[in-house]
């Protein structure tokens, strides 16, 4: 009786252990997958705030800016900013 009870204890800890190491081992795929990715961030020629490159609107010049409002704004004092 006694053996089987060791038995039992043994079997139990192995069980807990084994969850375990599972859980451990899945956890960085978890994290690895629900980051989201880097974006290229740019400052608006007109204002200086800085904003995804994907958000920002540009000219023809190549000059990103926050909205198509500082754009405009760019284009009519082009010697302030």
């Amino acid at each position: 009786m006694k053996y089987l009870l060791v038995l039992l204890v043994v079997v139990v800890a192995v069980g807990i252990w084994r969850s375990k190491r599972r859980a451990e081992a899945a956890e960085p795929t978890r994290t690895a997958t629900t980051l989201p990715q880097a974006q290229t961030m740019v400052a608006c020629a007109h204002c200086g705030l800085h904003l995804p490159q994907a958000d920002a609107v540009s000219d023809a010049s190549g000059q990103s800016f926050c909205s198509t409002e500082h754009r405009r704004l760019a284009q009519q004092e082009p010697g302030s900013h």
